[in-house]
């Protein structure tokens, strides 16, 4: 579950974790009310404007149609306002968010760090995320933080350091002080830094996080070290330990199909193809996914019913996916084990009925127990679903629909 940037600092201030102070709000007259306080709280007449949406690329990305980009310096309330009527309910099209883009409903007003000081500013890039080959957490850091990170890390690979965290063991104290010296911090700004990945780490695990970025990193000119910005990704299957998390989750910012599936306990990931399928287990769905571009076509969703589909699931999965207009043939392939064949067919042609007439072609392809007795019903319920015992039959089958 990811979080959006105001929501992830506040989070990382239960941990003591220094952030860049800001108001999140969804209207221009709070945007103008929020400048006001943090121009009393800091007494400088600069604040950042930023987008608030699920995706990275925002200070570079532009409002569709406008020349706004996602994060904007305003120097005085005007520019606030402006920003601000540019930003909410607007488009924002980035990197990460393709073509379609994303809208706008709320923007962090935030307090400017690159105030005037004895020292430079610096920024810098730091991570922390799962590495799964080695089953350890790895902190991943570099001197050059900031907007072009992936160029930095496609051309100069020598400049990300990564540092291994035993998940048994925690951080060490000689860790964040080798991250801190690797950044080339001394003085005060190197106590700052250990003190801050000591507790970025402790917010990491204790939040159940999946990934934690922090870009930039930033060294403020009187030598503080705070997050500028925040990503943050949470576990979904720790949620049953954070219930005030998963208050947090944005559901305008997801697929809409994907939130409708998840209200019926179906994993559903929407994709670009033309072949709907509807399985029961992860594996089997990646396989049919396979067969199904090994025949000529491209899967348009991923679909897994559990092991227990029923009529309510199985008509639940249809709609779904003949929500995309792309779809030209639906393959459902369930291997019955611990449903029984026999049982999802009668719920196949259930959900036939209640649908009406449906104009695409339907395979249904069942295999284990019962599957005989299940391609008979389909067979003689006059329904134009055809049915497969063999998934080469129904790879055909899927062939002859899609062309």
């Amino acid at each position: 579950m990811n979080l959006h940037e105001y929501q992830a600092k506040e989070l990382l201030k239960r941990y003591n974790v220094p952030v860049q102070e800001g108001i999140a709000v969804d209207n221009v007259m709070a945007a103008e009310e929020a400048y006001r306080q943090i121009k009393n709280d800091t007494g400088n007449n600069f604040a950042v404007i930023k987008a608030q949406i699920h995706a990275g690329g925002r200070g570079k990305g532009k409002i569709e149609g406008k020349d706004q980009k996602g994060v904007a310096v305003a120097k005085s309330l005007e520019d606030v306002t402006n920003i601000a009527k540019n930003l909410l309910g607007g488009t924002l099209v980035t990197i990460q968010t393709g073509p379609a883009g994303k809208k706008v409903n709320k923007i962090l007003v935030a307090q400017d760090v690159y105030y005037p000081g004895p020292n430079d500013v610096k920024e810098f890039y730091l991570s922390i995320l799962l590495d799964r080959t080695s089953g350890q957490n790895v902190i991943m850091y570099s001197t050059e933080g900031g907007m072009d990170i992936e160029e930095v890390a496609h051309n100069t690979p020598d400049k990300i350091f990564k540092e291994y965290v035993h998940p048994g063991g925690g951080l060490q104290g000689f860790q964040a002080r080798k991250i801190a010296f690797n950044l080339g911090l001394s003085g005060d700004a190197f106590k700052s830094c250990v003190k801050f990945v000591t507790n970025l780490y402790n917010a990491y695990v204790g939040l159940d996080c999946s990934m934690l970025e922090i870009n930039p990193l930033f060294k403020t000119s009187d030598e503080k070290i705070i997050a500028v910005d925040c990503k943050m990704g949470l576990d979904e299957n720790s949620l049953m330990r954070h219930p005030d998390l998963a208050a947090m989750r944005d559901v305008t910012e997801e697929d809409p199909t994907e939130v409708e599936a998840g209200q019926y306990n179906l994993n559903f990931v929407k994709l670009d193809g033309n072949v709907g399928c509807m399985v029961n287990g992860a594996g089997l769905a990646m396989a049919t996914m396979d067969m199904i571009k090994l025949s000529g076509g491209e899967p348009a969703n991923f679909l897994d019913v559990g092991g227990t589909a029923n009529a309510q699931t199985v008509e639940a999965g249809f709609k779904i996916i003949m929500k995309d207009p792309n779809v030209k043939a639906i393959l459902i392939n369930i291997f019955g084990g611990i449903v029984r064949c026999d049982r999802v067919a009668a719920g196949v042609i259930e959900a036939y009925n209640k649908m009406g007439n449906i104009n695409i072609p339907i395979i249904v392809r069942l295999q284990g127990t019962n599957a005989v007795e299940a391609k008979k019903l389909i067979d003689e319920s006059g329904l134009k679903v055809q049915s497969a015992i063999q998934l080469s039959e129904a790879a055909e089958l899927v062939k002859q629909a899609v062309a």
